[in-house]
């Protein structure tokens, strides 16, 4: 989950290098350094901890240079320490390299370089890499690195350069996302768009087993063997100021509050009113497919499954398809029972997401027509899907999700909607309904974030508590999970998400005084019986925070003075959630706030996990 930047061109490096980094820091915050050829001499700087004390060091004694690479860790191999800080070198210092992901082998590479007299300084795999390729260099980087990969196993993303070759960059891919930036003399690659964003809107996505060359006025990109692949440049439309903070304490914040926005970009022009109708004509070659289905399996990871566990309530209630959820991590290891009729839909922000790729790929491997619910228009995801319904949530940059949950809720009912429109088991009349409520969930986004002063306030009186409890039924089930996690990853406090009426075959026994309990109250159905949860907490001590729709006399004679009650307007059932998701992120960040944590960078967490 490591970040990766390259850069060669007329600018100086180390400043498009940290630019870069800062952007992709969410990807790892457990050291960070740099490599630039600087007056002919390779010379690279590193620190343990935050980019912060990279740029510190940076600041006190300046590198020049106009061809570098630098790195943003997550450590896998080896502590986190300036020792085992990325760029990593050979025994001649001529040579360094970046890398994402894990090498395998590692282990008997390094015994045999060690038996061939190679001095190992670091407890990384990466740094065998180097070491590797420098037994095999002859004069040509590019011959000496495709000789090395061949012999790696495991997953990489990497970038090599050499004191030697000034102005030459290797970049290979074998699992972890790398993208190489095109700009008018000079290139870049990264392990992410957002990266880069100031510089180019144009790249190119590398595919498993390739390998760019990228020097200041070229970018050529060829299979491990050599073979050329032609040039499938992708024109990123995101605007550069949507990766900034904005005036924003946190990135966490500023992308709950886009939320709105993000449901409205990720709604425009795929709703028919007039007709009743949906209009995803990225699905291509998938919609055709989409009238023999006969069941649904949706794949992902982290807060992106529990987008998949609301999107099975709504592909079964409005299409009257039967869907099951599963987690990408687990679904190779049971033979699932996949064929022909099933439609796999695979759900990732980023669209590289290990996980859930390696499942997407077993699924349609057994005959699956595969779809991706994805932010990233020319990801991995997208590439290997027949179909992609692309949500434009933007650049996330905060490593705890919001608007690409919610934005991912919105592509799953544009889904379910049109399947059960092309199968026939949803009228023109009764899409026309759904639609129509969906149009007015911005809007009622808006009026829910009014509550952020009440979930401020009362993260005062929760920032001590030791655990949370969340409650939720029926479509509102994954909310309580997500609302959950999201007080987990940041606040570090421990949450746990259940379904209301599973609360008196286990949880009760937690509740006294000191224990919070979040509880979801929709209208419609369920309310009586969510009600009925709260009177139980209530008779055993227990705190209630209610995230309440709608009028709320009858919650009031239930609760007393210690209790809150965070407002959202009504909407239709199926839309409710999106509702229903903003106070509990609201409440979960006011409370890491209070606590003094790094909102943005929760610990041990990275944004995309690309390695297994």
């Amino acid at each position: 989950m490591c970040g990766i930047v390259g850069y060669v061109g007329p600018r100086e490096a180390v400043g498009v290098i940290l630019d870069g980094l800062r952007r992709l820091e969410y990807r790892g915050y457990d050291s960070a350094g740099v490599a630039v050829l600087s007056d002919g001499a390779l010379v690279r700087r590193r620190t343990e901890g935050k980019l912060q004390n990279l740029a510190a060091s940076l600041a006190q004694a300046p590198l020049a240079g106009r061809f570098g690479v630098g790195h943003t860790r997550w450590a896998t191999h080896g502590r986190p320490s300036e020792e085992n800080a990325h760029p990593h070198t050979d025994c001649s210092g001529k040579l360094v390299v970046v890398h994402n992901g894990i090498i395998e082998n590692y282990l008997p590479l390094k015994a045999r370089l060690q038996a061939q007299g190679h001095r190992f300084v670091t407890q990384t795999d990466t740094e065998v890499v180097a070491h590797l390729v420098e037994s095999l260099y002859q004069g040509s980087l590019e011959q000496a690195a495709r000789a090395a990969l061949r012999e790696l196993e495991g997953m990489y993303a990497l970038v090599l350069m050499h004191q030697d070759e000034p102005g030459l960059l290797i970049g290979a891919r074998q699992g972890p996302p790398m993208v190489v930036g095109l700009g008018q003399g000079e290139h870049f690659i990264a392990s992410d768009v957002p990266a880069l964003l100031a510089y180019t809107r144009d790249f190119v996505f590398l595919d498993d087993g390739e390998v760019a060359v990228v020097r200041e006025g070229s970018a050529t990109i060829s299979r491990l063997d050599g073979t050329p692949v032609p040039q499938r440049t992708q024109r990123i439309a995101w605007d550069p100021v949507q990766a900034e903070k904005g005036g924003y304490r946190h990135f966490m914040l500023k992308e709950i509050y886009e939320q709105p926005r993000a449901v409205r970009d990720t709604l425009l022009g795929r709703i028919g009113l007039e007709q009743g109708e949906v209009h995803v004509d990225e699905l291509g070659a998938a919609a055709e497919a989409l009238k023999r289905v006969e069941r649904v399996t949706l794949l992902a990871c982290g807060t992106s499954w529990h987008a998949a566990l609301v999107g099975k309530f709504l592909l079964e209630q409005i299409a009257r398809v039967p869907a099951e959820v599963d987690y990408g991590s687990e679904f190779r290891y049971r033979q699932p029972l996949i064929g022909p009729g099933t439609l796999a839909v695979g759900i990732s922000q980023s669209g590289e997401t290990a996980d859930t790729l390696a499942a997407f790929r077993e699924a349609v491997s057994r005959g699956a027509t595969g779809v991706a619910v994805c932010n990233v228009q020319g990801s991995m995801l997208t590439r290997e899907a027949a179909g992609t319904l692309l949500t434009h949530a933007g650049p996330e940059i905060g490593v705890a999700s919001t608007k690409a949950f919610t934005s991912q809720l919105v592509a799953l009912g544009l889904l379910a909607l049109q399947l059960g429109r092309l199968k026939g088991t949803l009228s023109a009349e009764a899409c026309r309904e759904h639609l129509l409520g969906l149009t007015r969930i911005p809007h009622l986004m808006e009026q829910v974030l009014g509550c952020e002063k009440q979930a401020e306030e009362l993260a005062r009186g929760l920032v001590h508590a030791t655990d949370f409890l969340y409650l939720g039924r029926g479509i509102h089930y994954p909310i309580a999970l997500e609302g959950a996690l999201k007080m987990k990853e940041i606040s570090y406090i421990h949450a746990e998400g259940y379904p209301a009426g599973e609360m008196k075959h286990g949880p009760i026994a937690l509740i006294d005084e000191r224990l919070p309990v979040v509880a979801l109250l929709p209208r419609g159905r369920g309310r009586d019986k969510m009600l009925s949860n709260v009177q139980e907490v209530k008779a055993r001590g227990g705190r209630v925070i209610a995230v309440n729709a709608g009028a709320d006399d009858d919650l009031r004679a239930v609760l007393e003075e210690r209790d809150a009650v965070l407002p959202v307007p009504e909407a239709e059932e199926m839309w409710s959630p999106l509702l229903m998701t903003l106070p509990l992120q609201l409440l979960a960040y006011h409370v890491a706030v209070r606590a003094g944590r790094d909102v943005d960078q929760p610990r041990n967490l990275a944004k995309s996990v690309t390695v297994e």
